[in-house]
């Protein structure tokens, strides 16, 4: 579970930036290099470095460098982390409010 936790803190912090959040949308269209991600970002390739390497950091990222290219990909199984972890959430949430509904009915039914 810590482990986990770990990731996730990792996720979390690497998504808090929209920056990263773009290169993230980009990423689930299919590869694609480095320079390609930078293009439409109004900072230097540097900076777009930078925040490549938060999100490989955090296993969200992946790249590869095969010449003189980088390309970057996402990491399917991250995401999956992700995504099972705000499905449990949604689920937990989703009982509580079936029960406060259950609950409510029932008083409203004692009421009347």
């Amino acid at each position: 579970m810590l482990n986990q936790s770990a990731v996730l803190d990792q996720v979390f912090h690497a998504l808090a930036d929209p920056t990263r959040r773009t290169i993230v949308e980009r990423l689930t269209r299919g590869p694609v290099s480095v320079s390609a991600l930078a293009e439409p970002l109004s900072m230097s390739l540097p900076a777009v470095l930078q925040h490549l390497q938060v999100l490989e950091a955090s296993g969200l990222v992946r790249s590869e460098k095969v010449g003189r290219v980088r390309t970057c990909r996402i990491e399917p199984e991250t995401l999956k982390t992700v995504e099972d972890w705000v499905a449990e959430r949604r689920a937990v949430w989703e009982t509580r409010f079936d029960r406060l509904a259950a609950f409510l009915a029932e008083e409203e039914d004692q009421s009347k």
